[in-house]
């Protein structure tokens, strides 16, 4: 028994030249179904609780406080941020990101972004030996 072997025509002179071939790519065997044993996984929570921060210290009301007086002087938020963030400077991160959002006026993403440049610039101007 003889098979036919077919030989594909020759393109013509008026294609494009054939565009570069990606690298070949390694398939993965997988294993039989009735091998792998079937493990229920718990889906992710949805919604993650926030954490409670208590904006009732003193220390925390007379920073945002100062805040609120300084915008009012026409002074920028990141010249707000920054007397904020000396005044905080003990505290926690997310509790200076609450006091940037309340007292200057920010967003809860542009109050993360102030905080990292307010801990950069502070660490330039007193840097930890």
């Amino acid at each position: 028994m003889t098979k036919k072997i077919t030989v594909p025509a020759a393109k013509s002179a008026t294609t494009k030249a054939p565009a570069a071939k990606a690298a070949p790519t390694a398939v993965k065997k997988t294993a039989p179904a009735a091998a792998t044993p079937a493990t229920a996984t718990k889906p992710a929570p949805a919604v993650v609780e926030p954490k409670k921060i208590d904006m009732n210290k003193q220390s925390i009301k007379d920073a945002i406080a100062k805040g609120k007086e300084l915008l009012k002087e026409g002074k920028t938020k990141a010249d707000v941020a920054m007397v904020i963030f000396s005044a905080l400077k003990d505290e926690d991160k997310d509790t200076v990101i609450a006091a940037f959002v309340q007292g200057a006026s920010l967003t809860e993403k542009g109050s993360v972004t102030y905080w990292y440049n307010c801990k950069r610039k502070a660490r330039k101007v007193s840097p930890k030996a």
